[in-house]
């Protein structure tokens, strides 16, 4: 991969994220990772730890999509409904614009919020933390018009709107204070400030207002889309909002990170690609293409999403033994190899979980999608287990700035 334009292209692809993580899961396998150690044994019980909960979650199996809808009904809140209802007589396009332009914000204000973090709903008397709590306070803030440039349009995300936020605003909004701190705060507000600019580069895609949005109408061309060409679109795109220590040639290249034990031709060698907020929205913009009347194909395409629960499942069950003797101590960097490692043998088991689960409760691949076994699932199992054993604190600490976890 000679030209810097086709090695980005090449780390765009789900198709090298799992290439790339099965190799590192070989290598850990055959005991030649100084970070993990791999206990094939400890599949089936997580598995059965992941049935269980599903059933208990889910009695029916009927099991909803991994996405950020799923947080907007905390507390038992259809918070879909009320914007529904904000919206009025809207034609099913514009409705779908403007759920695309609620999850896109939603989730790119994602990331982990910390422990001391929360958000109290007036309208509820509910106080939420963590992704439910982001999910509830970035929906307020949408509503209320944080992201719209014109107050007669406050249902809105566009590019002026969001070149004019800032930490303070968003940390208004978000109730943060001395005694209510937010992780990431900066972070946050400055990703959605270089969304309105990334969105106003390709106004192609985005429209003259940069409108998130117009995703819907530059990927229908028919009855179906593809779920990869979703994401495709959202790589390609918006790139350059993400931080850009990791580039090749000049071009941002995002979630991806450098592993000196992933293979890879010419530029591509030593990058271990995820994109896992990019695949975390593209799940999250599912459920509005198909609201529409738009069928989504191709769901097994993406990959199972590498962050805190599904990767503190694999070693709260056992699958995964960290080797540092300080690997629960010390305070770790996203691009450290350590943490690089840990998320791609989370990619990459999944996958091997996936099909385990699905056999406990006798569903197929097509009942029962990556995607709705994350929900059922992995990322709850991965919750439980956390509680049970730290308070619901994750198995390492991870320093973030709000853009990776």
């Amino acid at each position: 991969m000679s030209s810097a334009a086709g090695a980005v292209a090449a780390l765009r692809s789900t198709t090298a994220i799992r290439e790339r993580a099965g190799q590192l899961l070989a290598r850990a396998r055959a005991g030649e990772s100084s970070h993990f150690a791999v206990d094939d044994a400890a599949l089936a019980s997580a598995a059965r730890t992941v049935a269980e909960l599903t059933r208990q979650r889910f009695p029916d199996l009927r099991i909803p999509y991994h996405s950020r809808w799923r947080h907007f009904e905390a507390g038992q809140v259809n918070r879909a409904a009320r914007l529904d209802v904000l919206l009025g007589p809207v034609d099913a396009a514009e409705r779908a614009r403007t759920q695309i332009d609620l999850a896109l914000v939603s989730v790119l204000l994602d990331a982990g919020a910390g422990a001391g973090w929360g958000y109290r709903e007036a309208a509820s008397k509910q106080t939420f933390s963590r992704s439910e709590g982001l999910g509830v306070a970035s929906f307020h803030a949408f509503t209320a018009g944080l992201f719209s440039s014109d107050p007669a349009q406050p249902l809105r995300v566009d590019a002026a709107g969001l070149a004019a936020l800032t930490a303070e605003r968003l940390g208004e909004a978000f109730q943060v204070s001395a005694r209510n701190p937010l992780v990431g705060l900066e972070g946050r507000s400055a990703v959605l400030r270089r969304l309105g600019s990334a969105m106003r580069e390709h106004a192609d895609t985005y429209g003259p207002l940069g409108r998130p949005g117009a995703l819907f109408d530059a990927l229908r061309s028919g009855p179906t889309v593809e779920a990869h060409a979703i994401l495709m679109a959202l790589l390609d795109t918006l790139s350059g909002i993400w931080p850009a220590q990791n580039a090749i040639g000049g071009t941002a290249l995002g979630d991806c990170w450098s592993h000196p034990a992933v293979p890879g031709e010419g530029l591509t060698a030593g990058w271990m690609p995820f994109h896992k907020l990019s695949q975390w929205l593209t799940y999250s913009l599912l459920e509005p293409f198909e609201w529409a009347g738009v069928r989504v194909q191709g769901l097994d395409a993406l990959t199972g999403l590498p962050e805190y629960r599904n990767g503190g499942l694999l070693i709260d069950a056992g699958v995964l033994r960290p080797l540092p003797a300080d690997h629960a101590t010390r305070t770790w960097q996203a691009g450290d190899t350590f943490i690089v490692e840990w998320r791609a043998l989370t990619v990459a088991l999944l996958d091997e979980l996936a099909p385990l689960v699905r056999a406990e409760l006798g569903l197929s691949a097509a009942q029962m999608p990556l995607a709705c076994v994350l929900e059922g699932g992995t990322w709850a199992a991965g919750r439980l287990l956390a509680l049970r054993l730290r308070g619901g604190l994750p198995p390492l600490n991870i320093a973030s700035d709000g853009t990776v976890f």
